[in-house]
């Protein structure tokens, strides 16, 4: 899909300096998810803290456009400008914690389309659902090695403009020793309420994924109790089948396992090679850490997981919401795949 860029703002962004509420995390009062509005259209805002810390700045940007608007202080409160057509707006609040974003998605008529946009969503998502989306296109990844896998890795991350299908991708290079396993992760919200999550990316592989025994996808969020949750699925190749992960140990003793689910296939060597893949998956969790796995999918084809186990863990983190992309090697050597459109929602 062709992502519409939009124009820059015409008009100076007002910052309203009236105090708000103390909330953690972005929250958007104008416009509205889903929403046909004529630009300029009004964007209202606000964040006081991100990560635990006091937010200093706010800003937006559109779609997968590198060209942020930034703000001085706590909310946003004014006109903005943007080109006809569907859009993704990210709305993003920094403190010296790390940064925090919520997204909406706007259908611009500028005063002459009566035509509706098509947001892509899956229907299960809820149109009232937080989305941030292109988080593969946000600063300040991470790499390490998986410790709790054999051997050793390194890997190296950074944007690139192909292959993409929108202008731009990111490219995970992992080389591994003995079947080691490198994790990539990014932050980028710190809200402790939600309970439903839907994952939603492409990711691209290379000749090299001969070598790769496991691609993994996570979503991990600390709760109002200070306890983390890890949602993991993962393409298991060493069981060919789709596989999720629990905590088999306790809170404070945890023993996290992967679980393949019978009667599913997935091996990611045999995914067509130079080729993009659309992985999605869907998990909730309740307000003691147990977690119910209910689908994912690869290219459209639905493999029900209908699994409920516990997740919680402490593990001394502060409030975050934070997503992972993890390759597993074979043997030694290296592979190279692509993350595009990584968007996560959740409600």
């Amino acid at each position: 899909m062709k992502i519409i860029q939009a124009s820059s703002v015409a008009s100076a962004l007002l910052v309203a300096l009236a105090a708000v509420p103390a909330l953690a995390g972005v929250t958007i009062n104008e416009p509205w998810n889903t929403e046909q509005v004529n630009s300029p259209f009004k964007l209202s805002a606000y964040a006081t803290t991100c990560s635990s810390h006091t937010v200093t700045a706010m800003g937006f940007s559109f779609d997968s456009s590198s060209d942020t608007q930034v703000f001085k202080g706590q909310s946003l409160d004014g006109p903005v400008q943007a080109a006809e057509g569907h859009h993704t707006l990210h709305v993003k609040a920094w403190s010296s914690g790390g940064t925090c974003v919520e997204d909406v998605e706007i259908h611009v008529m500028n005063g002459s389309s009566s035509q509706g946009g098509n947001s892509g969503g899956n229907s299960i998502v809820p149109s009232s659902a937080a989305v941030v989306s292109n988080i593969e296109a946000m600063g300040g990844w991470a790499k390490e090695h998986d410790d709790a896998g054999p051997g050793s890795s390194s890997g190296s991350t950074w944007v690139v403009s192909s292959p993409s299908t929108s202008g731009a991708s990111r490219e995970f290079l992992t080389d591994f020793w003995s079947s080691g396993d490198e994790r990539y992760s990014i932050t980028y919200s710190d809200d402790t309420e939600a309970k439903n999550f839907f994952y939603d990316a492409w990711v691209y592989v290379t000749s090299s994924s001969n070598q790769i025994g496991n691609v993994e996808f996570d979503t991990n969020q600390v709760m109002s109790d200070g306890k983390t949750v890890v949602f993991g699925v993962q393409c298991d190749g060493y069981s060919s089948h789709w596989a999720y992960t629990a905590n088999t140990g306790s809170s404070d003793n945890p023993k996290p396992q992967w679980i393949p689910k019978s009667g599913t296939y997935c091996n990611p060597r045999a995914w067509s090679q130079y080729t993009w893949h659309h992985v999605q998956a869907y998990y909730s969790r309740d307000d003691s850490g147990y977690i119910t796995y209910y689908s994912v999918w690869l290219d459209g084809a639905e493999s029900k997981l209908d699994a409920v186990v516990y997740g919680g863990m402490n593990l001394g983190w502060g409030p975050m919401i934070n997503t992972q992309f993890q390759v597993d090697g074979i043997g030694n050597g290296h592979a190279t795949a692509y993350v595009e459109n990584l968007k996560v929602s959740r409600w």
